[in-house]
C-alpha cells in the first residue's frame, strides 16, 4: 500500500473514532466503550498483523535475526502492545466507574510509550541528519 493510502486510511480511522467518541460523550448513544474503540482495535490489529508478517518474511528470507530492521520491528510490536494495553485499561475504567483505579495507573502504558517514542524520533532524526552530511549551527 502506498504511503498516501496508508495516511488516508489512518485519518479515516481517526475520523470514525472521533465521531463515535462525540456520539458517546454527547449521550446520543449508550454504547459500551469497547464498541466506541472498535476503529482503533481494527487499526491496531492490522498493524500487528502487518509487522508480524513482515518480520516472518524477513526471517524466512534468511536475513540476520538481530539486524537493525528486525530490532526496529520488535520495537514497533512493543509500541503497539503498549498502546493496546492503554486502550484496554482506559475502556475498562470508562465502562466501570465503580472500579476505583487511579487514572495515573490507567495511563501508565501510554506514559511509558510517549517518552520512548520521543527518544526514538530524536535519535532517528539525528541519525538521518548525520547521514546527509548536515550539521547543526
Amino acid at each position: 500500500m502506498a504511503v498516501l493510502h496508508r495516511a488516508l486510511f489512518t485519518w479515516f480511522v481517526l475520523l470514525v473514532f472521533l465521531i463515535l467518541i462525540v456520539l458517546r460523550l454527547d449521550s446520543r448513544t449508550n454504547w459500551n466503550w469497547f464498541i466506541v474503540f472498535i476503529p482503533l482495535w481494527v487499526y491496531d490489529s492490522i498493524l500487528l498483523i502487518y509487522v508480524f508478517f513482515n518480520m516472518m518474511s524477513h526471517w524466512k528470507n534468511g536475513h540476520d535475526r538481530l539486524s537493525n530492521s528486525v530490532q526496529r520491528k520488535i520495537w514497533y510490536l512493543f509500541a503497539i502492545i503498549l498502546k493496546l494495553a492503554s486502550q484496554i485499561m482506559l475502556c475498562l475504567k470508562l465502562q466501570n466507574p465503580s472500579i476505583h483505579v487511579s487514572t495515573y495507573y490507567v495511563l501508565t502504558p501510554l506514559w511509558i510509550l510517549l517518552p520512548l517514542l520521543i527518544i526514538d524520533v530524536f535519535f532517528t532524526l539525528v541519525r538521518g541528519n548525520n547521514n546527509s552530511g548536515c550539521t547543526f549551527h
